[in-house]
């Protein structure tokens, strides 16, 4: 991985925990919080495909747990967090089209909806995973409504001479 790329992704995971630890939702019933991280992840793996986009997800979603003060969901969110990025950008990359873009966003949306139903029916039982659905079902509608506009706006900057 070449340095500029590992400095911009570097500055990914830096503003997806910033802004993640700026906005914090807490959801009582399971012990957990909706953020803006899926912003962060989706833009990266756009942006930089499978590897920017399972970077960004595991190690910001790590950070932000272990930060915020939930260390014990950090091992859950490395992975869950990693592979929905690695889903978008896999699918992104290998097929660029509004389609793709569109089953990458749900596959990637479902499989951190239901990881998290799964990992929080392990620490807590099944009620409180099925109770963790809504809020992470908007989490992630909201984390795309932000991301695809973001997205474009990146790609006119990331294409400017300087970037490069």
């Amino acid at each position: 991985m070449k340095t500029k790329e590992l400095t911009k992704l570097a500055m990914m995971i830096a503003l997806t925990v910033t802004l993640s630890l700026l906005f914090i939702i807490p959801i009582p019933a399971t012990k957990g919080f909706v953020t803006l991280c899926e912003v962060g992840i989706y833009a990266s793996a756009l942006l930089f495909g499978p590897s920017g986009g399972f970077l960004v997800g595991a190690l910001s979603g790590g950070l932000i747990d272990m930060i915020s003060g939930y260390p014990e969901w950090a091992i859950f969110s490395i992975i869950i967090h990693g592979l929905q990025g690695f889903i978008l950008g896999y699918l992104y990359n290998k097929y660029p089209s509004k389609r793709s873009l569109a089953i990458g966003f749900l596959l990637a949306s479902v499989f951190m909806i239901a990881g998290y139903a799964f990992a929080t029916a392990l620490l807590f039982g099944w009620p409180a995973g099925l109770a963790s659905i809504p809020g992470n079902s908007i989490q992630n509608i909201f984390g795309i409504a932000v991301t695809v506009p973001l997205y474009h706006a990146l790609q006119r900057v990331l294409r400017h001479p300087q970037f490069k």
